[in-house]
């Protein structure tokens, strides 16, 4: 179904992002999450990702029907293969503001964002979500891939900071527990059957410690799909168990990367070691509002001087991240030479790319010259021997459904 329908580069695209930056099966051997076993049961089609042997789709429509079901039902994804992780004591927020380039301090408690950790040329190390559970207790998930160089980052400013004097600062990885993403429009009323919580009153961003049938649950109102939906931190011990409740509860079915990377694009958000890397700054990846008001005017995060000084234009941003529609033709993928509409000066360079199901073109993401990244720019892209038409357009491409307040 996979091939069929997506064609016979969207297996080799998923595996390919599973293989760039992160161990693979040549070079060590592939970890399993906590649910291996009940994805075997399900037919799951395996493959290398982030050095685990990760489901790629399950025979219940592959991509594209896992793709629809999550934006007109509900599906559950396994990222047991993230890093979660708390840190807690009275230095936490002044530590963590030295690591991310957002306003920690004014979250308010029970909330969260995106941001990201940059090195000392202002280049992105890994995006992450930072929530601050309280003012001496933040929650946060960063990638899988990045893992083992983002503690090496985190635990070396972690020594420095330290040897400033302000020591009440720890660090724990929940290696105990395991990581499940629940999407789509009927997520929350299947969930909410498990849950004495309103869950009415989660909105997007927002976090919270509860149960789902007596099973220890951190809920936080977020996603990577576009849809509305949680993701769930639950003991390995129980992941099976809220799984199979969740599989339950609802119309709901199994998803796996092939669907969670075509969903995240549809929505516009960045796959690290794609579209984002070390070299990539947060001007250049359109992310400068992850920078927080204060943090533009105080800097101390690693590699301020470099972020900051392309905020304020004192440095120039030389090229952006944009999207691009494609209405015909094959469908570009990454590593795909960008050329301006007359196909003859060379623009940029895609980082993603995939059939759309729920557009039913063809999308991509790239980075381009700044002089040409304004929306409704004509480009063409090189795919295989030919070059395809497309348009710069702003993203996210289909509408992202988050759960937030009625505005007053």
């Amino acid at each position: 179904m996979l091939r069929s329908v997506f064609g016979r580069g969207v297996l080799s695209r998923v595996l390919a992002r599973g293989r760039r930056g992160f161990a693979t099966a040549e070079e060590a051997p592939l970890k399993n999450t906590v649910l291996k076993s009940l994805h075997e049961e399900l037919g799951a089609k395996f493959g290398p990702f982030a050095g685990y042997d990760m489901p790629l789709f399950y025979p219940n429509g592959g991509v594209v029907g896992e793709t629809k079901h999550c934006r007109e039902n509900a599906v559950i994804f396994d990222v047991s293969h993230m890093c979660a992780m708390r840190i807690k004591g009275k230095d936490a927020i002044a530590f963590w503001e030295k690591v991310v380039v957002g306003d920690v301090a004014e979250l308010p408690n029970g909330t969260g964002k995106l941001s990201v950790i940059t090195n000392e040329n202002g280049g992105i190390i890994d995006d992450t979500v930072v929530t601050k559970v309280a003012d001496d207790d933040l929650y946060v998930v960063v990638n899988a891939g990045c893992r083992d160089k983002d503690l090496a980052h985190i635990n070396g400013l972690l020594s420095t900071f330290k040897q400033g004097g302000r020591g009440d600062v720890g660090i724990h990885v929940y290696d105990e527990r395991a990581l499940l993403a629940f999407q789509g429009p009927q997520a929350i009323s299947a969930l909410q059957k498990l849950v004495r919580i309103d869950l009415d009153k989660l909105y997007f961003g927002m976090f919270t410690e509860t149960d789902i049938k007596g099973i220890d649950t951190f809920i936080m109102r977020t996603g990577y799909t576009g849809e509305d939906g949680v993701e769930l931190c639950v003991p390995k011990t129980h992941a099976a168990k809220v799984t199979e409740l969740l599989l339950a509860a609802g119309d709901v079915r199994m998803a796996g990367l092939g669907a969670r990377d075509t969903l995240r694009l549809e929505a516009g958000l960045c796959l690290y070691g794609n579209d984002l890397d070390e070299t990539t700054t947060p001007a250049e990846a359109g992310l400068t509002w992850t920078v927080g008001a204060r943090r533009r005017l105080e800097g101390g995060f690693t590699g301020a001087d470099k972020v900051l000084a392309q905020i304020n234009k004192t440095v120039p941003v030389t090229r952006r991240r944009v999207g691009i529609v494609c209405e015909k033709g094959a469908p570009p993928r990454g590593h795909m030479k960008v050329f301006d509409a007359t196909g003859t000066t060379e623009i940029g360079e895609t980082t993603s790319g995939c059939p759309s199901p729920t557009l039913g073109n063809n999308l991509a993401m790239a980075y381009v010259q700044s002089s040409s990244f304004k929306s409704g720019t004509p480009v063409k892209i090189q795919v295989r021997k030919s070059l395809v038409d497309g348009v710069i357009t702003k993203m996210p491409f289909v509408e992202c459904k988050y759960h937030k307040p009625a505005s007053t």
